[in-house]
């Protein structure tokens, strides 16, 4: 028996159990901050997703896991990001709203700061949507821009999932190896948020590619094949072309028991991961400023005092660009 309720009892955006951060006011944050210091951000996308599924997908996963996980840990979670960055072969299908990748950065750096500067300096991005090169580059680059302390991850869920999201053949649930819009991920949204999706329209198509299989991954990079799935242009064409659908394999498959094994993998480890990182860093501590910076010594000091405690805000340090 799993501790973990799916599907879960909706979404939380406008609860006033406060799991959000937009639903909290100044004292709130205030007193959150004085129990778990730590926020989940959800990083989703908006993308065509086929007859079935619901446009903003991507995000109702990745928010739905993100509540899931809050309820159980007492940390907070952030409004989603909706839009997000999409590899070549997206660009041009209908419903799909790309951002360009120089802009999705500069917005993740912008929250990045803006969650620092209120005191939310462990922050944990969650993403189940192809954008698992762009993420990791935007931290980085924050991190050498600001060089403070913080703990910032970024969990790519479906390496997490590993397995459990996988085809039969590689001992997964699944007939068919995982894609976008398919069976597994629309059994991850039929057991997440079953509200939202419409299973009389699922569609099936037929997954095309130039190379034979083996040398380019599938969707999420889990089987391990030489070549990442973003690491490429031109294997395959541009989907609005190729699968007008929004749909790549056969959605028709999809049903939410296959999923529950995923969902709770990805919570259990959320959950360890955020114990393990309060055990380690307590509230209101963070890795000594010394091993993380050479920035001057009562400068940082008064950077992790704040603007309202007698220090000083992050933006002094320049605009997060």
């Amino acid at each position: 028996m799993s501790k973990w309720n799916i599907p879960p009892k909706g979404g939380h955006m406008e609860d006033p159990t406060k799991i959000y951060f937009q639903t909290m006011n100044k004292r709130d944050i205030e007193q959150r901050l004085k129990e778990n210091d730590v926020i989940i951000i959800p990083v989703g996308s908006t993308e065509n997703h086929g007859n079935a599924g619901p446009i903003g997908e991507d995000t109702f996963i990745v928010t739905r896991i993100a509540e899931m996980v809050a309820e159980k840990t007492g940390c907070t979670v952030a409004e989603p990001v909706w839009y997000g960055s999409h590899p070549f072969h997206h660009i041009g299908q209908p419903g799909t709203i790309p951002l360009p990748d120089s802009v999705f950065s500069d917005y993740l750096r912008a929250i990045i700061t803006g969650f620092w500067n209120t005191g939310f300096r462990k922050q944990i991005f969650i993403s189940m949507h192809g954008q698992e090169y762009i993420i990791p580059s935007a931290l980085q680059e924050w991190g050498k821009k600001y060089q403070v302390p913080a703990i910032l991850y970024f969990l790519d869920l479906p390496r997490i999932m590993g397995q459990t999201l996988m085809d039969k053949a590689h001992g997964g649930p699944y007939e068919t190896p995982f894609q976008h819009a398919d069976e597994a991920e629309t059994s991850i949204s039929l057991a997440l948020f079953p509200e939202l999706c419409d299973m009389e329209y699922a569609e099936n198509t037929s997954v095309k590619g130039f190379l034979p299989p083996g040398h380019v991954d599938r969707g999420g990079d889990i089987y391990g094949h030489p070549i990442p799935g973003h690491c490429q242009v031109g294997n395959c064409g541009i989907e609005c072309v190729t699968f007008p659908e929004g749909v790549l394999g056969n959605a028709t498959l999809a049903k939410a028991e296959k999923a529950y094994e995923s969902i709770e993998k990805v919570c259990d480890y959320m959950e360890k991961l955020m114990g393990d990182l309060l055990e380690k860093f307590p509230v209101g501590v963070l890795p000594d400023a010394e091993l993380m910076s050479q920035r001057d010594k009562k400068e940082i000091e008064a950077l992790l005092k704040g603007p309202l405690n007698g220090g000083k805000h992050i933006y002094t340090l320049g605009w997060p660009t």
